[in-house]
């Protein structure tokens, strides 16, 4: 009998560290994914992600602007890279998502801190700035001498103790007011915000609505451009390095971007970015500008019409400002060479078929416009039941005409493609429309096209579309 009973005795032994083994290997984290170069390299694309402001990326008379983004523009050429933007004016939002390999790199101003460094790896500088006190004038500023203004500012930081200053949550300020409080012996109430960003915290102390705030000293400078009641000459900090970030295990990407700075560093391409944005009087008019998408959410003069015939066509109002804006630019005085006219270039006969001339107001160009739109799209609905796809072939048609888009249709079906389908599927055959051994064929029957205008078109416009997607409400 004993025999039995120790046979018993070794099996459960053997379970139980059978059963241990196993759960100690469940519990064993896994490998962190290495998200670097290659893989970035292998997407096409270089996600970047950066701030909604009237410096670093914005929207003026329709055409997506910034310092970051020209920045961002010149890095992906570089890299030989496609650049999609992402927007975000929450550091915590920003900071997350870079942790999460849902972008690539913050292309934000971060002044490096010692605990960032644990966290992400920063590039080189690409600039440096102060901390800035951002306060409001007294009313009657501009009669008073410097000295007398001075008595009413605070001009030494001393003096901020027990006064309220409102920041930015998770921005640097709150570790340099920390600092400040040390060096001063003395409180300083410090209240972040969420949801707000630096330029809408100095539209509050303009307002009066706040007393204080911090900003760096470039964004302080150009916001006292078009708001002269502030105040944005004391520092409360030494100059300090700015830099992009990256994940700490993105090492060739690093490098890279290192390269290109290096590159970019006193060069006359990177000051005329930076004067374009922080020094020009441009900027300021631009700033004041009812078109500065940051202020007035506003694309062109013609919004109310888009928005009201946009309706008419099921459309986003934004797509339709999007083709408008690459067929005219907004101006409804253009011609094209071919004969084109009005905010949507539209050609006479097709004109004149839905209601409009080139004595037509905007309005009736645009009306005229999105009724041609909903012709097209009565004559795709049933080939193309996706909507989304289907704008895709409208913007083709609208572009080179319906005609040449059935003949890429009849292309991809031959060879093998969704007739259906643009991207990597019809886009391919009008692309090579232009070549011989395509508009040769038996099955095309409107010929020759210079088939990479149309490609870009929808691409652009599509693009385009995104961006005001992000930034216009």
């Amino acid at each position: 009998m004993a025999k039995p009973v120790l046979r018993k005795c070794i099996l459960y032994i053997l379970t139980f560290f059978l059963l241990f083994s196993s759960c100690n290997q469940s519990n064993t984290p896994a490998k962190k994914e290495i998200h670097d170069l290659v893989n970035i390299q292998k997407k096409g694309k270089l996600i970047a992600l950066t701030d909604y402001n009237s410096t670093s990326y914005f929207i003026y008379r329709g055409t997506p602007m910034g310092y970051q983004y020209e920045l961002l523009q010149n890095l992906a050429k570089h890299l030989n890279l496609e650049l999609e933007i992402m927007v975000s004016n929450s550091l915590d939002d920003a900071f997350t998502k870079l942790s999460k390999n849902e972008c690539d790199i913050l292309a934000i101003n971060l002044n490096i801190t010692n605990e960032r460094k644990n966290i992400f790896s920063f590039t080189e500088a690409i600039g440096q700035t102060r901390q800035i006190l951002v306060q409001k004038k007294p009313d009657n500023w501009r009669t008073m001498s410097g000295h007398s203004l001075n008595k009413h500012l605070i001009r030494n930081q001393i003096d901020l103790g027990g006064k309220t200053v409102h920041i930015v949550k998770h921005s640097a300020f709150y570790s340099r007011l920390m600092s400040l409080q040390n060096e001063i012996g003395d409180s300083i109430n410090i209240q972040e915000l969420e949801n707000y960003e630096t330029e809408q915290l100095i539209t509050l102390v303009d307002k009066g609505e706040i007393d204080f705030t911090v900003a760096d000293e470039n964004v302080a400078k150009l916001n006292q451009t078009y708001y002269p009641n502030i105040d944005v000459k004391t520092a409360i900090s030494f100059p300090q390095n700015q830099a992009w970030a990256v994940n700490k295990n993105s090492e060739l990407l690093l490098a890279e971007v290192n390269k290109w700075i290096q590159k970019m560093e006193g060069s006359s391409l990177h000051s005329v970015i930076y004067n374009k944005y922080f020094k020009n009087m441009k900027a300021k008019q631009r700033n004041q500008s009812a078109y500065m998408s940051i202020q007035s959410g506003k694309i062109s003069d013609y919004d109310k019409y888009i928005k009201k015939y946009s309706k008419n066509i099921n459309w986003d109002w934004r797509l339709l400002a999007s083709l408008i804006y690459q067929e005219s630019r907004f101006n409804p005085n253009i011609k094209s060479w071919a004969g084109a006219f009005g905010l949507m270039q539209l050609m006479p006969r097709t004109a004149k078929r839905f209601g409009a001339s080139k004595a037509s107001s905007p309005e009736i160009n645009i009306k005229a416009g999105t009724k041609f739109i909903k012709w097209l799209n009565k004559n795709l609905k049933d080939s193309i039941p996706d909507k989304d796809e289907r704008i895709k072939f409208i913007l083709a048609s609208y572009n080179a005409g319906m005609g040449h888009i059935l003949d890429a249709q009849r292309l991809a079906r031959a060879n093998g493609k969704n007739p259906n389908i643009w991207t990597d599927n019809v886009d391919f055959f009008i692309l090579n429309k232009s070549n011989p051994e395509y508009y040769d064929s038996k099955l095309v029957r409107h010929g020759y096209l210079r088939g990479h205008e149309t490609y870009n078109y929808v691409k652009e416009v599509t693009e385009r579309y995104e961006m005001y997607k992000k930034l216009i409400r």
